[in-house]
């Protein structure tokens, strides 16, 4: 097989590391196994070595010396917390983030508001490659709330809103937005300020899901103007599996807006304990309980290697990376009955690439079995592989590519019988 794509030899990925003014970042993460390619971090992020240290130093000198007592300074993590992943990836000013929760909660708080906060308005618009998961709280709510769901549906196969496509389903009637800024499976990435003041202009709320943005795209909430927003962070963001989630609401609507769980740590005078909810003013009023503080120390250890990093090199590497696959797709994949489902345009895209083939989920469990290569699968017949800036290296993508190259131009893929593992 050649040894090379398009012009790009092995020798230019290696140049690309040797240059990468990230390159040592990926040496701050476990890494059990140098063989492996890991091109799995838009699902799950590696783990950081500074973790461990801190969640040690967390369960020794926090909880198991200060007990209960630790509670004097734990009680406004959430808050802290968030504040570093607003001001690390979101470009959002201090006071409109809370680490907390889950991505579907935070989405559901959320989105309940905004329905509720345009009691006259009766439409909310999302798309049918949304996330699952927001799709079907969507329903639910919209059921619960005598609201119609409308779903755009971009028939190019491309996964993508264009402004065009959004205005033709915007109108008075509509009371809320809610899109993905990174499309989970085609990497799609939307134009945020576009399509925000798009609805603002009808009148409409918007939450925008940063799952699969969050520490890979350089996001700007306050300058775009963004109302509401929720993410993950244990994808490029390293946090860890379960890691807790945000939040994030701008300052205009906070005093405005009304989640509709009531918990106590929402509550103004919390520990009185009193009878009645009296909701705290600022992004207090939207938390409902205790966080975790172990995942609370996870997100500082990765986040504060973000904030050290800088999103416009992480974004960068991103799109050096993405380019690499692309160009590797071209001319090694393609003839092998490989379809890239991605934007070609690097403004158009986050830190994965999707590729399709008619036998992609045998493909996926032989390069996980038997070349030592972790993607992962969606369906329908999709394998996404991501380059995470800060633990992923271009030799690494390089050698990903020409280990599936291998795989599916001999075959030895078909030798291997389809996962009927529940994840994928």
């Amino acid at each position: 097989m050649p040894n090379d794509a398009a012009g790009l030899a092995r020798t230019d990925a290696e140049a690309l590391d040797a240059h990468d003014p990230l390159r040592a970042c990926r040496d701050e993460f476990v890494i059990t196994d140098p063989d492996l390619c890991y091109l799995d971090g838009n699902s799950l992020g590696r783990l950081p070595k500074r973790t461990v240290d801190v969640v040690h130093r967390y369960l020794t000198q926090e909880w198991g010396s200060e007990l209960v007592a630790g509670w004097s300074h734990w009680i406004d993590e959430a808050q802290r917390v968030g504040d570093l992943i607003g001001s690390a990836t979101l470009g959002a000013a201090s006071g409109q983030v809370l680490a907390i929760d889950t991505t579907s909660v935070n989405f559901y708080q959320l989105c309940d508001a905004a329905i509720r906060a345009r009691p006259n308005c009766d439409t909310v618009v999302s798309d049918t490659a949304n996330f699952p998961t927001d799709r079907y709280i969507l329903e639910g709510l919209c059921a619960r709330h005598g609201k119609r769901l409308v779903l755009i549906d971009d028939e190019s196969g491309e996964e993508f809103v264009t402004p065009d496509m959004l205005a033709a389903h915007l109108d008075s009637r509509t009371a809320l937005v809610t899109l993905s800024v990174v499309q989970y499976r085609s990497g799609a990435l939307h134009d945020v300020a576009a399509l925000t003041k798009m609805a603002h202009d009808a009148g409409a709320l918007v939450v925008w899901d940063a799952s699969h943005a969050v520490g890979v795209v350089d996001m700007h909430f306050d300058r775009d103007d963004v109302d509401l927003a929720v993410g993950c962070t244990y994808k490029y963001g390293n946090a860890g599996p379960g890691s807790p989630a945000w939040l994030y609401v701008n300052q205009r609507l906070q005093g405005s807006l009304r989640v509709p769980i009531q918990g106590w740590f929402a509550q103004r005078d919390q520990f009185a304990m009193g009878q009645g909810f009296d909701r705290a003013g600022g992004m207090r009023g939207f938390q409902i309980a205790s966080p975790s503080i172990v995942g609370m120390r996870c997100i500082e250890a990765s986040f504060g290697m973000i904030a050290q990093a800088g999103l416009p090199a992480i974004a960068a590497k991103a799109a050096l990376g993405t380019d690499m696959m692309v160009r590797l797709h071209d001319a090694w994949l393609a003839p092998l009955g490989f379809e890239l489902i991605t934007p070609r345009d690097p403004a158009r895209r986050g830190g994965h690439v999707t590729l399709r083939h008619a036998d992609a989920k045998q493909i996926a469990v032989a390069m996980r079995e038997l070349v030592n290569v972790i993607p992962d699968y969606r369906e329908p017949s999709s394998i996404r592989l991501a380059m995470s800036p800060l633990a992923t290296s271009f030799v690494e993508v390089w050698d990903g590519f020409a280990r599936i190259r291998d795989l599916v131009a001999t075959g030895k893929y078909r030798t291997v019988a389809v996962s009927s593992d529940r994840v994928t």
